[in-house]
């Protein structure tokens, strides 16, 4: 069954069941595959974009980060269907949150990879995760996507001072002590979003 969900059939069934097992369950799990397919999946991605796009390097970064975000991985097994094939513990009582989720994708892009090779890993991100769509592709999440871009490309903290002024939020987004943006909103989030949709534009996509 879950063959034709990801459409590919394991020649070594070992490695789907490690890639579907959480580290509740043992400790032959997907850890150490999904460290293999983080490297794969953005691999895979930047190379399709570097292929397919002539954005700029910092549009190409910002679209990579939608790709490989933990919030697209957890749609993408979503409409995959496959909850029902996680292997947990009885600690787990069978939660899979967005974040096992995205490990989950990875671990099974690793396991493609050790079976098959790159080519068979790359058609199953192409094709399962939608990388063909990337010009309409749109990510309204910007605090989501700065923290995945930042997280890949900075060795810092991060954090948001958010304040009220008036009748409107204004939010700071800060790394380290550095103040990178400012933003405003009608309510908190609002504006914190504001903020980091400024950042990401500073950041990444001016020259």
């Amino acid at each position: 069954m879950i063959n034709s969900k990801i459409s590919y059939t394991f020649k070594d069934k070992n490695l789907l069941t490690r890639a579907l097992t959480h580290p509740s369950k043992s400790k032959n799990n997907y850890q150490r595959l999904e460290f293999l397919g983080d490297s794969i999946l953005n691999f895979i991605v930047g190379e399709y974009l570097f292929q397919h796009s002539d954005k700029q390097e910092g549009e190409l970064t910002v679209l990579r980060a939608h790709y490989v975000s933990e919030e697209h991985l957890s749609q993408c097994f979503d409409e995959m269907n496959l909850t029902e094939d996680v292997i947990t513990g009885k600690s787990l009582n069978h939660e899979v949150t967005k974040a096992i989720k995205g490990d989950i994708i990875e671990a099974i892009i690793a396991g493609i990879y050790l079976d098959s090779g790159l080519d068979d890993a790359r058609t199953f991100v192409i094709d399962k995760l939608h990388i063909e769509g990337f010009e309409s592709a749109k990510n309204d999440n910007f605090k989501s996507q700065l923290q995945e871009l930042i997280q890949a490309n900075f060795k810092c903290t991060m954090k948001y001072d958010t304040t009220k002024v008036g009748d409107y939020f204004e939010a700071k987004f800060f790394m380290d002590e550095d103040l990178i943006a400012i933003g405003y909103g009608k309510e908190k989030i609002a504006a914190e979003q504001n903020c980091a949709c400024v950042a990401i534009k500073k950041l990444f996509e001016e020259d």
